[in-house]
């Protein structure tokens, strides 16, 4: 088994507002180097570092707006997000939780910060990924997981946990459906302590750094909020923590198949894309 070495270690970019609740840097797509392509199926990565919300009467967040074609995966590590779409599904998640929304044929929803936590205020940590959807599921009927911590496969070792959100670690397998094989890991390391990772050479795979830092491969540093980018040269590699570190974890088979992206849809062709507005316009996602 060959290993793999690091392609790209990448600081976070200027960071931004997604409506006024999420304020993230984005590193899917970043530039000609990481691109959706690139990275597929992980056609987006928005990081909402910690960010401290002052309480608030009206909870902060992102209005109704609609998707389709892919999955939208939230990841929370501190503050509460609450989610509510127009197939009825409701869910509030807080640290260690996911919600897995496939946008499939398409869906409106509306993403804010739990009630209790806006009246509260407080430090606010979250991930957001957009997971492509191949040509045969993008008109597929929407659904919503919720997936607790409890629910999670989870491999424990000296200084080491590994929560799996989907795929499989160790053994351990996650609970998230997937329409394509993608392995996402929640991981936490004590200092010193090693962890080693294997995925087939040719699944793009990411390595976000939430807390402390890691060393790969005992040569690529990778600090608090930067992104580690694998090559596609190998298959094995090993994280060591140099002080106490929590990472996210992504690697999946690529999606070969024409990327067409604009505003809320990710499809296969601009003709698509053309329908997929003229639907959300003729009400066809629902109403929220």
């Amino acid at each position: 088994m060959k290993n793999r070495t690091v392609a790209l270690v990448m600081a976070p970019r200027e960071p931004h507002f997604v409506g006024d609740g999420f304020r993230v840097h984005n590193f899917i797509p970043g530039g000609p180097h990481l691109d959706m392509e690139r990275m597929s199926p992980f056609i987006l990565l928005d990081y909402n570092s910690p960010w401290y919300f002052s309480p608030s009467a009206t909870p902060r967040g992102v209005g109704v707006h609609p998707h389709r074609g892919f999955e939208t995966v939230t990841i929370a590590y501190q503050g509460r997000v609450a989610h509510r779409d127009s197939t009825g599904n409701r869910g509030i998640i807080g640290e260690g939780e996911v919600q897995w929304m496939t946008a499939g044929a398409g869906i409106l929803h509306e993403e804010y910060h739990e009630e209790e936590f806006s009246r509260q205020g407080g430090l606010f940590q979250m991930v957001q990924l957009w997971v492509n959807l191949p040509a045969k599921a993008k008109m597929s009927a929407p659904k919503y997981q919720a997936i607790r911590r409890e629910a999670m496969g989870l491999y424990e070792g000296p200084g080491v946990a590994v929560s799996v959100i989907a795929g499989a670690y160790a053994g351990m397998r996650g609970p998230a459906f997937t329409c394509t094989p993608i392995h996402l890991y929640d991981v936490r390391l004590h200092a010193g302590a090693r962890l080693q990772f294997s995925f087939p050479a040719d699944y793009p795979t990411a390595m976000l750094q939430v807390s402390g830092r890691t060393i790969i491969n005992g040569e690529a540093q990778v600090p608090t909020d930067y992104l580690a980018v694998m090559a596609n040269d190998g298959e094995r590699f090993e994280v060591e923590a140099s002080e106490e570190a929590r990472l996210l974890l992504m690697s999946g088979e690529p999606i070969r198949e024409p990327i067409v992206a604009q505003g809320p849809f990710v499809m296969n062709t601009r003709e698509e894309i053309a329908q997929a507005f003229q639907d959300y316009r003729s009400g066809r996602f629902g109403q929220l």
